[in-house]
């Protein structure tokens, strides 16, 4: 038996180069197609993240002018785009709110003062399109209209708008 086993590996004479040469091709399709499988995976969740983030902020800037516009009883938007934006109200208890909305750079900032106070700025919104055709508010017959775009680049841009119409309180 083991003199068999000598018989069979003194024949052998490993492999061709064909054969070599064939199996690093199909080694290399294989990878190729697992590279592309994995660079379309990169892609997509690039996308897919860029999307999201900008959804995440036009919803933000939505939420906080939505719920200021419902409160005001004036609403004074400027000349061209509408911001900044100015809207006061004052509540049962007569204190007295004042609520600045601007765009710095590519931020909706919210300044908010209480009876005339020292006003606190926060940050609503970021990646906003500051083109006027993209981000604008206008106040006309008793409504409060505003559009808001966002806008990611990078390795996949991305780009949200919300159009919104909000029916301030009357004034006092």
């Amino acid at each position: 038996m083991r003199r068999a086993l000598g018989a069979i590996n003194k024949n052998q004479k490993g492999l061709t180069l064909i054969e070599m040469l064939v199996a690093i091709a199909v080694s290399s399709f294989i990878g190729v197609g697992i590279m592309a499988a994995i660079s379309q995976m990169f892609t997509v969740n690039a996308l897919s993240t860029n999307h999201v983030n900008a959804v995440k902020q036009v919803e933000k800037a939505v939420y906080w002018l939505s719920r200021d516009a419902q409160m005001a009883q004036i609403v004074q938007p400027a000349g061209g785009s509408g911001f900044p934006l100015n809207l006061s109200w004052v509540e049962w208890d007569d204190t007295r709110h004042q609520v600045t909305y601007a765009l710095e750079n590519d931020k909706l900032r919210r300044s908010h003062s209480v009876n005339g106070g020292e006003p606190s700025w926060i940050t609503v919104a970021e990646h906003m399109n500051t083109n006027p055709e993209k981000i604008n508010c206008q106040f006309a017959s008793g409504v409060f209209t505003f559009k808001v775009t966002t806008s990611i680049s990078g390795f996949r841009s991305a780009s949200e708008t919300r159009t919104a119409q909000v029916i301030p309180r009357s004034a006092p």
